[in-house]
């Protein structure tokens, strides 16, 4: 250990002391919120470890990884370094690939595997029909059923590699007045997710993502929570809704669809990320921590009244301008650090001002949760979990960018489009 490093531990070792002070005037053990921070964990995604694009363009980094081993590699240095990231979420067919070569790969780099993610929003090389219409809404039947082999063919890869969830997120919709019926696209899409729920493992969950527009932009297959909700609701007990934060029109209470998934038993995690306009894919907690904070909020209360309420933490983010394993690690610490925030809430204290409509207190209990630093207790929980205090600057220093740039081909920019 350097002389600077061992700087940076005694330091950090007496804000943590001092905060440790004003916690318990607060009658909070700061021994406990360490534990809590350091049984955290977030998935990463496999496709976030590339470079993003937009509609317009995409413009690669360097070193970007070009199958899923390159993947696994990345997303390991962001495990290593933040402690935070113990899973990986892969997206067939992206990174399809030997199971027991994932499984081989993983186990050496010490990862695990989230749910898995099917694709039927785009077609993938030698697929005999297209996606253009529709995958599992199609008006043909042929298409619907290739649709749903695909996603039963990702359920047969995750149980080979150890996943418990299946993710379908689709873009089926319409670009035109008139184009699709909506109730038939429904009912169609209802039958067919139906086939792939059949298909599931006992001990598997599905998650069913809403979208309110994109990749079809007059009208979405499943456009919001509510719709989500029915799918849930139709499908049985172990679908559930996955809530992604960037998948909401603007101005969208997030926090209040949160608690009524939760309400009615139906909430089955998150893709992590946030947004200016629309499902920009920006790094969590980039533009507004605060909404961050005001989900784990519901997520916090929850685990003290709903059984078995264990929502999947997932990342879902496009790097655009940024170096990818930055990012993410970024994004990993801080949707941990607004877990942490929020189980700072005197929920005894906010429950009596509800009650009391003393709605200025009941905000301000939240505030005096959100305004605390955290962060001695997230550094010093990553540097006994043997990650690091600086997980970024750790990274600049191991030179790890230059040396994968060196040893993966340059890839050319190209059109739009994520990885």
């Amino acid at each position: 250990m350097t002389v600077q490093e061992t700087r940076g531990e005694a330091e950090l070792r007496r804000d943590y002391e001092a905060l440790g002070e004003r916690l318990a005037r607060r009658g909070v053990e700061i021994e406990a919120l360490k534990r809590r921070a350091a049984a955290f964990g977030v998935a990463v995604p496999s496709w976030g470890v590339g470079t993003g694009g937009t509609r317009f363009a995409r413009f690669p980094g360097a070193g970007e990884p070009r199958h899923i081993f390159d993947k696994l590699d990345d997303c390991a240095v962001i495990a290593r370094l933040t402690g935070a990231t113990p899973t990986v979420s892969l997206h067939i067919p992206w990174d399809k690939a030997d199971p027991a070569a994932l499984r081989q790969k993983a186990a050496e780099l010490g990862l695990g595997f989230d749910a898995m993610n099917s694709n039927t929003f785009s077609d993938a090389p030698g697929q005999p029909l297209s996606y253009k219409f529709g995958s599992l809404s199609h008006s043909d039947r042929q298409v619907r059923a290739q649709a749903v082999e695909h996603n039963l063919e990702c359920i047969a890869i995750g149980e080979a590699i150890g996943s418990k969830a299946l993710t379908v997120w689709v873009g089926d919709g319409s670009n035109f007045p008139g184009q699709s019926s909506f109730t038939r696209q429904f009912e169609r899409y209802l039958e067919a997710m139906a086939q792939v729920y059949a298909g599931l493992p006992d001990d598997w969950r599905l998650f069913t993502e809403h979208k309110m527009f994109e990749p079809a932009f007059y009208s979405t297959v499943v456009q919001d929570w509510g719709t989500n909700y029915l799918i849930a609701q139709e499908l049985g007990p172990k679908a559930f809704c996955l809530v992604d934060l960037g998948h909401h029109a603007p101005n969208v209470n997030i926090e209040m669809i949160v608690a009524r998934l939760i309400q009615f038993g139906k909430l089955g995690g998150f893709h992590f990320n946030d947004s200016k306009y629309g499902d920009d894919d920006l790094d969590a907690g980039s533009v507004d921590p605060f909404r961050l904070f005001l989900v784990f909020n519901e997520l916090v209360d929850a685990e003290g009244r709903v059984d078995g309420f264990h929502p999947a933490h997932m990342i879902d983010q496009s790097h655009n301008v940024t170096d990818p394993i930055e990012s993410l690690m970024t994004s990993a610490m801080e949707i941990e650090r607004a877990y942490l925030q929020a189980s700072l809430v005197d929920r005894q204290a906010l429950a009596g001002y509800q009650d009391e409509n003393d709605a200025l207190m009941a905000a301000q209990t939240l505030k005096a949760a959100f305004r605390t630093d955290v962060e001695p207790i997230l550094a010093l929980a990553r540097l006994e979990k043997g990650a690091e205090i600086d997980p970024v600057a750790a990274y600049r220093r191991s030179g790890y960018r230059a040396k994968v740039a060196a040893e993966r081909p340059a890839v050319a920019g190209g059109s739009g489009g994520i990885v």
